[in-house]
């Protein structure tokens, strides 16, 4: 059961918590709508469409959310201990550090537990709502947005023009034009007109315009053979007034969410890419042994001469080159040179098809790992974070923030680096997705050892006292020196 001293620490912790995450969520929600706006504009999306994206958006980065405002908060509270000096006083009531980052210690626990259960079954859900929201959005025309004096392709199977747009709602257009869009064997049409007027449809898939004092010019060569349709005439039908029905619901009744993209390896569970792994495992492993295979046929034929047909007659003695005359020296030079080149460009060419199959597959095991990596990660920031706070003891937004974005943005760096080795084959994807903790936690060990020793580990006088003797081996005596 919880003591009061356990309570005042866990709420004091929570604090900063909300506070941090929401920051940081929106940052990188922020950081969302910044890359993905050029989707947006002009697809006639509602503004509930857009937060639904954004939100689906949003969810997966919750993962790398969670470590950096463990860190931060655990800073900020424990600096604010001992910047008020509650440190001081617990331990002057024989509370010692390790006892006040028990509780703390626990609730990390619990939010790495939270965080894996949620980026195994939750995160992944959302990864796949989102990949087929932009999938969907990328394939959807432009919303209906017509600009005077230009050539306008949204309405499907139309090209119109309109000299000018008034009205009060832009329903009012002059200098009409509206070509249909056909094959070569299908009937030309095109109306040319003087004004019209855009009028609500009754049916909201159809966009209906009214068009005055004009000319359809129709050519009907649908189903004539060639003979026929050089003699077909042009035809122009003058009209005082035309109404016009255009069918635009692939527009407006376009799926937005529609789930079209389902086979994505970052829609899956831990377990579920395992079952992955295995697969594309077991076929990298029969690619590589095809291409393994043409690559040493095609060698092995280089130096066939040594064992052909497996007679048991002696091997001829091989020509000396010296021995040849300067002709054919010069033929045998450039053959052995040729076949060589070749097996080069082979063998870079094989090289090639592998490194897709690599990268790939580094690509599911890290991200598979960091779904319990990432879970670590926030027990190795609150050791760090905790043992930092209690050695600067300051609070607030200053000095705490700044140490903690340092060892962040190392830690984000050494991810994208480490990332991007295992991606060229050089790294086991398997160490890739660990080594940034292997290297954190030897570093939140001996930062919670310090803690618990009292080290004053931010204290200049004591770097200036280590480095005392070289300065002043350097440095020259000012003392003045007596006259003889």
């Amino acid at each position: 059961m919880l003591k009061i001293l356990d309570r005042y620490i866990i709420k004091t912790f929570f604090g900063p918590f909300f506070f941090i995450f929401s920051v940081l969520f929106f940052i990188f929600i922020v950081n969302i709508i910044w890359v993905q706006l050029g989707q947006f504009m002009g697809k006639g999306l509602s503004y509930w469409q857009i937060l639904k994206l954004l939100f689906y958006l949003g969810v997966s980065v919750i993962s790398m959310v969670m470590p950096l405002t463990i860190l931060l908060a655990s800073i900020m509270s424990f600096g604010e201990f001992g910047e008020r000096y509650e440190l001081a006083a617990m331990k002057a009531a024989g509370i010692s550090l390790t006892r006040v980052m028990t509780p703390l210690l626990g609730v990390s626990v619990m939010l790495a537990v939270m965080l894996f259960f949620f980026s195994n079954n939750i995160i992944p859900d959302f990864q796949r709502k989102a990949k087929n929201m932009l999938f969907n959005i990328a394939q959807t025309k432009p919303a209906l947005n017509f600009t005077p004096g230009q050539f306008i392709d949204q309405i499907p199977g139309y090209m119109v023009k309109f000299d000018k747009i008034y009205g009060e709602n832009g329903e009012n257009i002059d200098g009409v034009f509206v070509h249909k869009k056909a094959s070569t064997f299908e009937n030309q049409q095109s109306i040319v007109a003087e004004k019209g007027k855009f009028v609500p449809a009754a049916n909201k898939n159809f966009l209906k315009l009214v068009l005055y004092n004009g000319y359809v010019f129709e050519d009907n060569l649908a189903g004539k053979g060639e003979n026929a349709r050089y003699k077909q005439p042009d035809q122009a039908i003058k009209f005082d007034t035309l109404v016009s029905h255009f069918d635009i619901s692939e527009i407006i009744n376009k799926a937005i969410e529609k789930e079209q993209i389902t086979d994505d390896y970052r829609f899956q569970s831990y377990n579920e890419l395992n079952e992955t792994i295995l697969k594309n495992k077991k076929e990298n492993d029969k690619f590589f042994a095809n291409i393994s295979n043409d690559a040493l046929n095609q060698t092995n034929s280089m130096v066939s001469y040594m064992d052909k047909n497996k007679s048991k007659a002696p091997v001829k003695s091989q020509i000396k080159l010296d021995t040849v005359k300067t002709d054919k020296k010069l033929e045998i030079i450039y053959n052995a040179y040729n076949r060589l080149d070749n097996l080069k460009v082979t063998l870079e060419g094989k090289s090639n098809d592998i490194k897709p199959n690599v990268k790939y597959f580094s690509k599911v095991v890290i991200y598979q790992q960091r779904i319990v990596s990432y879970s670590v990660t926030c027990i190795i920031f609150f050791l760090i974070g905790a043992s930092l706070g209690s050695i600067i003891r300051k609070g607030g937004m200053g000095v705490p923030v700044i140490i903690a974005i340092v060892i962040f943005i190392i830690f984000y760096v050494m991810n994208l680096a480490i990332e991007n080795i295992a991606w060229g084959g050089k790294m086991n994807p398997y160490l890739a997705a660990w080594l940034p903790n292997m290297i954190l936690l030897p570093f939140g060990v001996w930062m919670t050892y310090k803690a618990l020793t009292d080290s004053q580990l931010f204290d200049a006088e004591k770097y200036k006292a280590l480095f005392k003797p070289i300065i002043k081996r350097f440095s020259k005596n000012k003392e003045h020196k007596r006259y003889q």
